[in-house]
Parts: C-alpha cells; sequence; structure tokens
C-alpha cells in the first residue's frame, strides 16, 4: 500500500454535517472494508499515543489478533506513516521491535479566520506545528482571506518545513454565524460572510481537499486528539477568542447536538441582565472594548504575548468580571454535563488563562459549595492557536484518526 492508497472518500473535503453521522434509527451497518479501515486506523492512533509500543502490546490493547496486527503495521510501513525505533533488550527471546509515529508520515494545514486575525499552520502527524502564519487584521473580508491564505502558503512551500506532496487536506475553523453576530467595531459589509462558500472561495489557493467546521469544535477535537483529551476521555472545552465558544467531549468523542450547536456557551444570558449574553463580558471584544476605554487600543498588543505592564489594572479588572459572570455557565457545565475537566483555550497569554481559570474555580466552589462534582478548571494544552491546530486535525481525522463514523456503511 502506498501514501495514494489514502484517499478522501469525498472529493473536495467533509463539511461537519458530513462528519457528524451517527447511528440512528437506521442501524446503518458497516462491512469488511470499513471495519479494516477502522482497525487500521486503531493500529496507527494506539502507536501515536504509545511511542516505542511493540505489535504484541499493540495485540494485546487492541483485541486483534498478532496475524492482522502485522498484516496492518506492513501496510503502514510500506505507507511510511510508522518507523522501527530499534529493538527492545533485556526480555527472554528475539528483541521485539518497537514501533514509533513517523512525524514526516503526512501532514495538514490548519486555517482558522476570526474577527480579530487570521492564522494558517502546518501540522505533522505527531501533532507538531511546522509552521505558523498569522495576520492581526480586524474583521477581514473574504478577498483578505483568500490574499492571506496565498501568501500563507506560498511561505510554506518556500521554506519546505513540510513535504507538500503528503498533505492530507486543509482544515478550515471559523465562529459560527460569523458575519451575523454583532459585535464592537464590526464594519459595514462583513454580513457577506453569512453567503461565502468557502470550498468556492479558498478553490484557487488550496491545492488540497478542505474539511470545515466551527472553531470552538475544532479546537476541543484538537485538544482530544494532541491535547488534554490523553488524560481526560470526556471535557468540556471554552474557546475564548472575539466571541465566545464551547465544544462537548464525551468519550473521546466530539458531541455536535441536535443541529450542530452545541457548547455554545457564549450566548448564555448574563445573570440579572437578560438582554446581555455572556460573550458580551467573556470575550477579546469585551477586552477590547475595555482598553480601548481606557486608551489603549488592543492594536497595540498581541494578545497571545506577555502582558504589558502598563495594562495590568485593566486587565485585573476583565478578570474579575469575566471569572464571575463564567459561575453560572461552569455550575450548569457541572451539573449537566459532569466532565473529567473545564479546558480553557484561545488567544490569551497562558498567564491570564490560567489566572482566568484559578479565578472562575475559586468564585465557583464559593457561590456553588453543593453541587455533586465539580471539574478542574485549567488552561488547555493547546491553548495559543487553538482552532488553527484543531482545524489541521480535521484533515488526519477524516482520512487516519479512528471515528465512530468509519463504521458506517452508506
Amino acid at each position: 500500500m502506498n501514501f495514494s492508497d489514502f484517499e478522501p472518500s469525498i472529493q473536495g473535503g467533509v463539511t461537519a454535517d458530513e462528519r457528524a453521522v451517527r447511528l440512528g434509527p437506521s442501524l446503518s451497518g458497516t462491512n469488511l472494508e470499513r471495519a479494516g479501515d477502522y482497525n487500521q486506523r486503531v493500529v496507527l492512533q494506539v502507536i501515536r499515543r504509545n511511542p516505542d509500543i511493540t505489535r504484541s502490546e499493540i495485540a494485546t490493547m487492541t483485541n486483534l489478533t498478532s496475524p492482522t496486527i502485522a498484516n496492518i503495521t506492513g501496510r503502514l510501513f510500506d505507507s511510511e506513516l510508522i518507523v522501527d525505533a530499534g529493538r527492545r533488550t533485556g526480555a527472554r527471546g528475539q528483541p521485539a521491535v518497537r514501533l514509533r509515529i513517523n512525524p514526516d508520515g503526512c501532514f495538514a494545514i490548519g486555517l482558522n479566520i476570526d474577527r480579530d486575525h487570521v492564522t494558517l499552520v502546518s501540522l505533522d502527524l505527531a501533532g507538531t506545528v511546522r509552521s505558523r502564519f498569522t495576520r492581526q487584521i480586524a474583521f477581514a473580508m473574504p478577498e483578505d482571506v483568500v490574499e492571506i491564505v496565498r501568501a500563507g502558503i506560498a511561505e510554506i512551500y518556500q521554506t519546505d518545513v513540510i513535504r507538500t506532496d503528503r498533505v492530507l487536506g486543509v482544515g478550515v475553523a471559523l465562529p459560527d454565524d460569523l458575519g451575523r453576530v454583532v459585535l464592537p467595531h464590526r464594519p459595514e459589509g462583513y454580513e457577506r460572510w453569512g453567503d461565502v462558500d468557502l470550498q468556492a472561495l479558498l478553490a484557487d489557493v488550496v491545492p488540497w481537499s478542505i474539511h470545515i467546521d466551527n472553531d470552538a469544535a475544532a479546537a476541543a477535537i484538537g485538544e482530544a486528539e494532541f491535547g488534554s483529551g490523553l488524560d481526560h476521555a470526556s471535557f468540556f472545552y471554552i474557546l475564548v477568542s472575539a466571541g465566545l465558544g464551547g465544544g462537548i467531549v464525551t468519550d473521546g468523542t466530539y458531541y455536535r447536538g441536535a443541529t450542530a450547536r452545541s457548547g455554545e456557551i457564549g450566548f448564555l444570558p448574563l445573570t440579572g441582565d437578560p438582554k446581555r449574553v455572556l460573550q458580551d463580558v467573556v470575550s477579546l471584544s469585551a477586552l477590547t472594548e475595555r482598553l480601548d476605554a481606557a486608551g489603549m487600543p488592543m492594536a497595540d498588543w498581541d494578545p497571545t504575548q506577555s502582558l504589558p505592564a502598563a495594562y495590568a489594572a485593566h486587565l485585573a479588572a476583565w478578570l474579575d468580571d469575566a471569572s464571575t459572570a463564567l459561575v453560572p455557565a461552569l455550575t450548569a457545565i457541572n451539573c449537566l454535563l459532569n466532565p473529567a475537566a473545564i479546558l480553557l483555550g484561545g488567544r490569551l497569554p497562558d498567564e491570564l488563562l490560567d489566572r482566568l481559570a484559578g479565578e472562575a474555580h475559586r468564585k465557583l466552589s464559593e457561590a456553588a459549595p453543593n453541587i455533586p462534582a465539580s471539574a478542574p478548571i485549567r488552561r488547555a494544552t493547546l491553548s495559543r492557536d487553538a482552532p488553527a491546530v484543531g482545524a489541521a486535525i480535521l484533515p488526519f481525522l477524516d482520512r487516519m484518526l479512528p471515528s465512530d463514523a468509519i463504521l458506517i456503511k452508506s
């Protein structure tokens, strides 16, 4: 089997709705081809998550037979997706070969379009960011995004940071209702985003398949595959961006809801002020308004960098308001979902995310001491550029990583 055998089942990419296939009233079955594909993805995932694992250990972990593991790992070697990491010594008998993922086996590109920036990253099979191309731009129009993507992909080709012939696809993450939600300083004409066909918009600048998802969903999926999901199979992800988004991961699977709008934490009404919603306080837009009013425009500060000393008092005030506003939502998340962890990510310095997590947990403990269970609140592993990194994982998810949808026979 060659790398070319890993072709997408749907030419042109997969949308969030198509990716959300679940077992339903039809009780769809599977076939041997799909089962074989699923087993191969499971073995690759086991090797990725357990470096230096042996074939016998894979067989024990997956409950697959030794001949099946030998066949699958043979195909993965032929496709250059795994490498021989040497033999394990010290045990009786023939030393076992250790297997490890090949980071250069394949790559993907992630694009995050938001109201304050556009970011393009390239990711290898091990989950390492190979390149990052970002533009701080307020309310980029569709044509702006096309030019930024064109420049970012040109830089990837020029710097040779990845093998472009082994790129699986481009994932695109952007907020739902990008052009419809009214936020401070939104320019006239920005509502055009509501009618944009992203596949068509990027067709001339992206030579690979395109996979599209919500930004908070992409960030949560990325965290599940390459971040804290390795320690927590179930968690709630909170994405602090120009707005406020959320994502639910249960038993390692992202849950989308009946209309693919689960996790919309930003639209919860504010306690005591039902005409306003949570993202009016907990978001970069809210922080921008506060800094603008203080004569410290956000344009002078990249929010992913260290905190400027002059901003400290205003950041502390926002932090106090944001952590207080989050308490009712955190109470509901704990009571309704009972996650193992609540993870915070977004375009904020690690220090500020850590402080927000700590303050929110303290205030939750004081306000709701009798809830049945309270999950720890902490910064997500993939906090910086989380939607872009998560977007890059979408092609891996569709082409390489295991999911229940793989087994459903259509």
